[in-house]
């Protein structure tokens, strides 16, 4: 029996780091400190019986097993034979492994994108125009005293978010904890996060922008002669921004209630600009809340290699990005590409139908942990670990603060961490490509 201490618990992109985890014989027993939702994933690692195990590769219409090799090969050749191939998913996967997808994405000139395309987006396009003025989960612990969720419902999506860095934690500045803060929950429904909250503000369905205005109408000294706006009485929303004024440090987390409704990027464009007025009277800092453990680090990664955080297009021979036409669902609807690489993802369940349409007319190849409808459609199936339990790897906070993630466990017989596939695929893929290239000059 083996006891490991400040472990990080790979689920959402709050990263936990607090965890401990204990394995006898290979099997995880025990998981302390853990929410609910990280303490299956953890015990998840002991069901093989749900697991992909061995790769799988199509034939005459069936999946069935394959070694390794084979299946890799089948995987080369597919990329390799495509004219524009779609490499998605990476949000729940090592920064490691993004490394090496974005390489293979160059080799092949295909479009590599990742879930951001279809949660946090919007947000990436409003920091490009009005910039992000933000912190760490650190920072937000020891000196907030006004706290708000907008659009989000951490309770359910983030569950230890509240108790480790936000509410209820004593910090430096914060002593007495939740007594020293306050809480503000504004949404379209009173959520389990709302009913803990100090003040619940309920705002129409696609109204927020409207909402985000008029605060920045009073925050900057105009006054409103509507009676409400957005459905929210004109003296909650004087209120609520003489508030925010006069708070010592705020901090406004907005999740996808502001990102996938109507306005989208220009509600968070909005946002942005809101808690910039904020900084002239105190200071406010502002905070996507990312879903996956590593969406985070995704973005960080390509743009270090890339130059843009998602939707990146190598085709031309050097990376175009310009989303709503290289995004994954662009390219699927518009039947742009001709094979995929799914990676750490699942979006034959989450993409709109006529993606999955055409996803079912092209060579999929799937590397994931569990089957799932993706898996179930692709023409290549290869297991892989399971990162932060069963590998170790980087991956990235929603406050963009990289963590190393610990391997507590060995990973099932011949089964390999997505770095390694990738790496197998990218050689055989150079190597078939550099003959070609040795035959023509000869």
């Amino acid at each position: 029996m083996h006891r490991y201490t400040d472990v990080i618990c790979s689920f959402c992109g709050t990263l936990c780091d607090d965890i401990e985890v204990v394995v006898e014989d290979n099997r995880i027993v025990d998981v302390k400190h853990a929410c609910r939702i990280g303490t299956a994933k953890f015990f998840a690692s002991n069901d093989y019986e749900h697991r992909i195990l061995k790769p799988m590769v199509r034939k005459n219409g069936k999946l069935v097993e394959a070694s390794l090799d084979e299946a890799v090969e089948r995987a080369a050749e597919i990329l390799k034979s495509a004219t524009k191939p779609l490499l998605y998913g990476w949000s729940s996967t090592s920064c490691e492994a993004h490394s090496v997808g974005i390489e293979l994405a160059e080799e092949l000139g295909g479009v590599i994108d990742n879930t951001t395309t279809v949660c946090h987006g919007p947000s990436a396009l409003a920091i490009h125009d009005a910039g992000y003025i933000s912190c760490t989960l650190g920072e937000v612990k020891n000196r907030a005293d006004l706290i708000i969720y907008w659009g989000a419902n951490p309770m359910h999506g983030h569950p230890r978010h509240l108790s480790r860095y936000s509410i209820f934690p004593r910090g430096y500045f914060r002593e007495r904890g939740q007594q020293d803060r306050e809480l503000i929950v504004i949404d379209v429904r009173k959520t389990d996060t709302a009913k803990i909250a100090n003040k619940f503000i309920r705002v129409n369905y696609g109204e927020d922008y409207e909402l985000i205005s008029a605060l920045r109408k009073v925050v900057n000294g105009g006054e409103l002669h509507q009676e409400s706006v957005a459905g929210v009485p004109r003296e909650e929303i004087i209120a609520l921004a003489e508030k925010m004024k006069n708070a010592q440090f705020g901090v406004l987390f907005f999740g996808m209630g502001l990102t996938q409704s109507y306005g989208r990027h220009r509600n968070i464009d909005n946002a942005i600009c809101l808690v910039r007025d904020l900084n002239t009277h105190t200071k406010f800092v502002i905070m996507a809340m990312r879903g996956h453990y590593n969406v985070v680090g995704f973005n960080e990664v390509l743009s270090w290699q890339a130059g843009f955080p998602f939707a990146v297009d190598m085709g031309r021979g050097f990376a175009w990005y310009n989303p709503g036409e290289t995004t994954a669902n662009d390219v699927l609807q518009r039947g742009e590409c001709d094979a995929a690489l799914i990676i750490a993802s699942d979006p034959v369940s989450h993409f709109p139908r006529k993606s999955i349409e055409h996803l079912a007319k092209i060579p999929i190849i799937a590397i994931d942990i569990h089957p799932t409808p993706t898996t179930q459609l692709a023409d290549v199936v290869i297991p892989s670990a399971i990162v932060g339990i069963e590998v170790d790897g980087t991956a990235y906070r929603m406050d963009a603060v990289p963590l190393r993630l610990r391997k507590v466990k060995e990973p099932p017989e011949g089964v390999l961490s997505d770095v390694e596939i990738l790496r197998r695929i990218l050689a055989k893929v150079r190597g078939e490509q550099l003959a070609a290239k040795a035959e023509v000059a000869r």
